[in-house]
């Protein structure tokens, strides 16, 4: 390019410039980008040498393109000069407009420095004008956007070495070099640009699989999950309302999905459960409650709650696992049941007895006020319950009501506590209270002795059935041990208990068929009264006592036809 007489420039030379600056801006990569700005300055502006040196992140320049010589391009490709010894060289020497040359009278004290360089070969200049092997030239590149450039963050430098025509670059030369470094600071800049795009581009596609890739996995684990799974809004009008359901809570209800969408689950659980529902919590929550199935029964199962999020920021969802624990349940109230029960007439034993009765007492006698505990406990004896307000429910041993713990509010409840009181004197002066009937059959020793302890064992259940047969609900009867049963009627007056007595007395004279043969024993009863004040052992022996003096007062011949 120097070539031409300036200022005459040939068309020939200019297109050649626009094909090389058409390059430059059409690269494909950041890489590619570079390497045509180096050779853009070799084929399109006539230097022997050219490489381009990046600004890295650090601040450091990079030598990332060089072209002109293969032997230099191997060497120095890829080493680092220290952005404190580009600043030295930048700051000295001729300030060509944009450009830096140093002539080779001033860079000897550069030769020591870091930053990578190549001289080409040659004889000294025997003219003025004419370039010596040891000149330097530095075309900087700065951010675009800036007129002028200078004031622009510096992105990288461009050094050239040695025109082909062996002079000095003129004006025209000098000029061509600077718009060459603009136009090359916005092609870098723009595949820069590009490369980041790339990448964020490569980043959300893989965010995007990953994502996706999520979501199948977690729709497959929530379809074929072998438990109960449901999807239910959370917040605003619709909370709780169910919004999708997997197969197997749909199995375990026995309800279908389009059905489900239809409900939130404080419509299907069981009504005594409602309370246990309302109090778990929507994160990490626990609970085990009974949900409504199809058929109108209902199953045990334990809720895990968790909360997810659509995307962020956005809605979140209440997230509920469902585990059919009826299986469970069942086995623990067996459990239960077997520990408060007899196991051979099924009747609740000695232990459940005094709890039931200890449950009515409470420790003062009615002279004396109660507190809001015992009041509690002496309602919960007489209606099964608290309260709505009262807090922690717990299913009981035999699948009916629950003990409860009372909080703050269950103590406003009830205002008196209804003592437990018994008919005074030996006549009936109309009072009703709780009458405990101790039985102890007459005779059943020698069913034993006779027939064996089957025959036996086959007496007293038969005897616990008719128990069971001749009171009311809600009256309980228990196998006390051995041929002893107690019989708890609450609300009866003196000449009721004794009615009572008879008629169950009555009932287990009757003959009992074992084995083909007839058997017979008789019962002795004791009535005792429970009122408040005592406990359940002193309830249960002055019952005991009565039964004795009962059992006494008849003739032994007639004990068992009663």
């Amino acid at each position: 390019m120097e070539t031409e007489s300036e200022p005459y420039v040939r068309l020939a030379t200019l297109r050649q410039l626009h094909q090389v600056m058409a390059d430059m801006n059409t690269a494909r990569s950041l890489a590619d980008t570079l390497q045509t700005v180096a050779d853009g300055v070799v084929t399109g502006l006539g230097y022997e040498i050219a490489a381009v040196n990046l600004v890295r992140p650090d601040g450091d320049l990079v030598v990332a393109a060089f072209a002109g010589n293969s032997a230099a391009e191997a060497l120095i490709t890829g080493r680092v000069g220290s952005r404190a010894s580009w600043e030295r060289r930048l700051s000295m020497g001729e300030a060509w407009g944009d450009l830096r040359f140093i002539p080779h009278t001033e860079g000897w004290v550069l030769d020591d420095d870091d930053v990578p360089q190549w001289y080409t070969d040659g004889p000294a200049p025997r003219f003025e004008d004419e370039w010596h092997p040891s000149d330097r030239l530095f075309a900087p590149m700065y951010t675009p956007g800036v007129p002028g450039g200078a004031c622009g963050e510096l992105i990288g430098v461009l050094s050239v070495d040695r025109p082909r025509n062996g002079r000095l670059p003129g004006a025209w030369g000098r000029e061509a070099l600077q718009m060459y470094a603009f136009q090359a600071a916005i092609a870098i800049s723009n595949a820069r640009l590009r490369a980041n795009m790339q990448r964020a581009l490569v980043r959300l596609e893989r965010e995007q699989q990953a994502l996706r890739a999520s979501e199948e996995s977690f729709r497959q684990a929530f379809e074929y999950a072998p438990s109960g799974m449901a999807i239910a809004e959370m917040g605003g009008d619709q909370h709780g309302r169910i919004l999708r359901t997997n197969d197997a809570l749909c199995r375990l209800l026995g309800r279908p999905a389009s059905a489900m969408r239809r409900y939130s689950f404080s419509d299907l659980v069981h009504p005594e459960d409602i309370g246990t529902l309302l109090r778990t919590s929507a994160e990490g929550g626990r609970a085990e409650l009974r949900l409504g199935r199809r058929d109108g029964t209902y199953v045990w199962v334990s809720l895990r709650n968790s909360v997810v999020a659509d995307a962020t920021d956005g809605p979140r969802f209440l997230l509920t696992h469902v585990e059919d624990i009826e299986e469970r349940k069942r086995r623990e109230l067996q459990l239960a049941h077997r520990a408060s029960h007899d196991s051979l007439t099924g009747l609740p034993n000695s232990a459940e007895l005094r709890a039931r009765l200890s449950a009515r007492l409470c420790s003062r006698p009615a002279s004396v006020a109660p507190s809001p505990v015992d009041t509690l406990d002496a309602a919960y004896a007489q209606h099964g319950e608290y309260g709505e307000r009262d807090l922690v429910p717990a299913y009981d041993a035999d699948g009916h009501g629950f003990d409860f713990r009372p909080g703050p509010e269950a103590f406003d409840a009830y205002d008196h506590h209804v003592h437990t009181v018994a008919p005074q004197g030996e006549t009936d002066d109309g009072t009703k209270g709780l009458a405990v009937l101790f039985c102890d059959l007459d005779g059943f020793k020698s069913i034993n002795d006779r027939f064996g302890h089957n025959a036996g064992d086959a007496v007293l259940i038969e005897v616990a059935r008719r128990l069971g047969s001749g009171v009311r609900d809600g009256d309980t009867v228990a196998r006390l041990g051995g041929d002893e049963f107690v019989v708890l009627a609450d609300g009866l007056g003196r000449a009721d208990a004794q009615d009572l007595a008879v008629r169950l007395r009555n009932e287990i004279i009757q003959p009992i068929r074992v084995d083909g043969r007839a058997m017979r024993v008789g019962a002795s009863f004791g009535i005792g009264w429970a009122h408040c004040g005592m406990t359940a052992d002193e309830v249960l022996k002055s019952a005991d006592e009565r039964m004795y003096v009962e059992k006494r007062s008849r003739p032994k011949a007639h004990r068992r036809a009663g």
